[in-house]
């Protein structure tokens, strides 16, 4: 075989190697396209995520001091299980004051119903003095009349004498005397119907403080109730408990010291509650909706075990926006930085269960755009 075709048969060799390689880059080319047209595109993934909760927060709803610490870090707890006691020696004594001062208050509501008779019959005492007095005011008044009558005449016959000056003496005394008991039925009558009016009064402003009430829903009684209940209150929370199951973090109080209301005393982390937050590009998320499902893979797993969710629902800003010291791009050269947005996925409980999860674990999800829930 001659040279010539020795190099034609090498060509043509190589022509059909290099029309096979392009035939299986082109088969690929189009297996990949179609591959993502038909699946690949309905799918959307970032490794920007991790575990997350709402950690419950433990404050001391009251001041006093620590007596007793039940629990360390990374302890499990039952919601309701005791975390902490303080001292409840202040509110016991508290109690048993504002206790003392509902009895006092009842007491005094009884003591205003009881009143209310007596001031009652003391009206009607004071009625039958202010008619007594007007009785003897028009008795005053009718022997005065008579002592004037008296005196006019004795002055008229005692300038022909017929009347002994003696006899005028004892009827101008006699007038004298009749004048000043009119004087004095008048003030006589007078105080008995101030007296009547402030009778009246008293028990007007005595029935202000029990009218249209029971003694039971009387306003002093009930700030009295209300405080008595207040301490009460405040003695049952010198035990502090678990608000939610989930594990101890964060312990900050310890044995002896002196809180006061609102200080944190540890944190109570809901671990079976646990959901994802994962920061997707804001070019990812056209076709994302709520509802929709996600796989999802922890690194302490690996990819041995996979968590499948939904959708929950999307942050209301970026976490640009929401920066401690948020971007200013309307000051200054401009460069346009994809955001990202957190998409929040809620986790199969019995999966979590399973395989249980810790806050801030990283995480990847793969969201399956297929199903256009919105």
């Amino acid at each position: 075989m001659s040279e010539t075709n020795l190099n034609a048969n090498k060509v043509q060799r190589r022509n059909k190697l290099l029309g096979g390689v392009a035939g299986v880059v082109a088969l690929s080319a189009i297996a990949a396209g179609v591959y993502w047209f038909t699946y690949g595109s309905h799918f959307v993934s970032t490794d920007n995520a991790y575990a997350a909760v709402e950690v419950a927060q433990v404050t001391s709803a009251v001041g006093g001091t620590i007596n007793e610490v039940l629990v360390t870090d990374t302890q499990a707890v039952k919601k309701g299980q005791i975390l902490v006691r303080i001292d409840p020696a202040d509110a016991r004594l508290a109690l048993a004051q504002a206790e003392a001062d509902l009895n006092r208050a009842v007491r005094r509501v009884r003591g205003f119903v009881a009143n209310d008779a007596s001031l009652k019959a003391q009206i009607t005492a004071r009625e039958a003095d202010e008619k007594k007095a007007a009785a003897q005011l028009r008795a005053a008044e009718a022997d005065f009349e008579r002592a004037k009558i008296d005196l006019q005449r004795r002055e008229a016959l005692a300038a022909s004498g017929s009347v002994s000056g003696d006899e005028l003496t004892r009827v101008q005394n006699a007038f004298t005397t009749a004048k000043a008991n009119l004087e004095a039925s008048r003030a006589a009558a007078a105080q008995a119907l101030a007296n009547q009016h402030m009778a009246l009064g008293s028990r007007e402003a005595n029935a202000v403080l029990i009218a249209n009430v029971s003694e039971e829903n009387n306003p002093e009684v009930a700030l009295a109730r209300a405080r008595r209940d207040q301490a009460a209150l405040d003695l049952e929370r010198t035990v502090v408990r678990a608000p939610v199951d989930g594990i101890v973090a964060k312990r900050q109080v310890q044995l002896g010291q002196r809180v006061s209301s609102g200080v944190p005393l540890l944190s109570v982390v809901p671990v079976q509650e646990m959901h994802v937050d994962a920061n997707f590009k804001e070019v990812q998320l056209e076709n994302v909706r709520a509802g929709q499902p996600v796989a999802l893979q922890a690194d302490i797993h690996g990819s041995s075990v996979t968590y499948h969710g939904i959708v929950e629902g999307f942050s209301g800003g970026s976490g640009a926006a929401f920066a401690a010291i948020p971007a200013q791009n309307a000051t200054g050269n401009w460069i346009k930085v994809v955001q990202r947005l957190p998409v929040r996925i809620k986790l199969d409980a019995k999966e979590l269960q399973a395989h249980p999860l810790k806050v801030g674990l990283s995480m990847s999800a793969r969201i399956d755009t297929r199903e256009q829930q919105r």
